[in-house]
């Protein structure tokens, strides 16, 4: 999974890339410091992995791993190539959600490019821009369409049909991803590659006042844009975060606790992250290794054991399941046996998250 990080110039961007990922990308207070993408591969906490390796006695563990990219700040008139736009652009289209940070918090120390804090009008900057880049598309996609729509063939009919639904749509000023589309038009809408298609989660940058509520005019403002266009939002301090990549597991314990916080925001964004995209997570479990691995939701027992090699689908037999609650509570896969909890599934069985899982399969040659 790759999630872009995006936002105007110093709003906070780069430096929650930087506590999340570690990777030390350039901040500075002065626009266009990030050229060039960071990226940054993060392991997916996950306090079930922890314990089912001490458990097993695992010679590895392996969790999830989300890839985060921080693209470069964007600008009015991007669409058109202003500022970075272009690179911009062209990074953007390759991930699976946009990570949109918008600053929520205000500091007169700190440059706004536009002026003012004004979160709305932040987020309609980066949206028009990225709206008139998915309208070029969708116009030279039209043309297509109607050339090849002269072939009376269903799919080039329906391909012009969907281009003329998105550009009145787009010409409108509203993103894709609030368009009504049916399951057939969402096959094609895929083949498009349009930005603003793409699942949205706005990070609302706060400042350390707004601890531990992390809640204030402004994030109020930008959680209810968010419910209007099939978007989410979670409030998140940037500078809290990067002080807590900084320190030890029981030191960022001692100050989250100190400032009245549960979990790290990188938790709450990495949960927010996998719901935004339909995401869970199943494990295995063993003496060799404890991984988690990551599907979507609805996925039937075969197509959550393809995921660890087609062979596994091809030949899928039953998945013997129990579920991590149980072995939790139990403390151990005996207890679970013994208590009837382990489970034998088969082809129509759809994965949950936590299932801890052994797939039987068979491949003959």
């Amino acid at each position: 999974m790759k999630l872009g990080i995006v936002g105007l110039p110093n709003v906070g961007k780069s430096t929650l890339f930087n506590a999340i990922t570690k990777a030390g990308a350039e901040c500075a207070n002065y626009p266009f410091c990030t050229i060039d993408p960071n990226v940054g591969v993060v392991a997916v906490p996950d306090k079930r992995l922890d314990f089912l390796e001490k458990l097993y006695s695992s010679k590895k563990k392996v969790p999830a791993m989300i890839e985060f990219v921080d693209i470069a700040g964007l600008v009015k008139g991007a669409s058109k190539g202003e500022g970075l736009g272009n690179q911009f652009l062209a990074h953007i289209r390759e991930t699976s959600a946009i990570i949109h940070v918008v600053r929520c918090y205000e500091n007169p120390d700190i440059t706004h490019v536009t002026g003012g804090v004004d979160p709305l009008r932040d987020i309609d900057i980066i949206d028009t821009e990225l709206m008139l880049a998915d309208l070029d598309a969708v116009n030279k996609k039209l043309e297509k369409a109607q050339r090849d729509a002269k072939s009376r063939s269903k799919t080039a009919l329906q391909e012009k049909d969907l281009a003329e639904k998105i550009k009145i749509h787009l010409e409108a000023g509203k993103p894709v991803r609030t368009l009504e589309v049916s399951e057939e038009e969402k096959e094609l809408l895929k083949n498009l590659f349009l930005i603003t298609a793409k699942p949205v989660l706005y990070a609302c940058n706060v400042s350390e006042n707004d601890l531990p509520q992390m809640s204030n005019k402004f994030t109020v403002l930008v959680e209810e844009r968010a419910k209007s266009e099939n978007a989410q939002a979670i409030p998140i301090c940037a500078k809290i975060e990067a002080e807590l990549s900084e320190l030890s597991e029981s030191d960022q314990k001692t100050f989250l606790s100190d400032l009245g916080l549960e979990e790290p925001g990188l938790n709450r964004l990495v949960k927010s992250s996998y719901n935004l995209l339909g995401l869970i997570t199943y494990l295995t479990a063993g003496q060799d290794e404890t991984r988690a691995w990551t599907i979507k939701k609805g996925f039937l027992a075969p197509q959550a054991a393809g995921v660890i090699h087609t062979d596994f689908e091809r030949g899928f037999i039953r998945a013997e399941v129990m579920t991590y609650d149980d072995i939790f509570r139990l403390g151990s896969e005996k207890a679970v046996k013994e208590s009837g909890l382990l489970r034998s599934e088969g082809k129509d069985y759809v994965v949950k998250d936590g299932d801890i899982i052994e797939f039987k399969f068979n491949v003959s040659k």
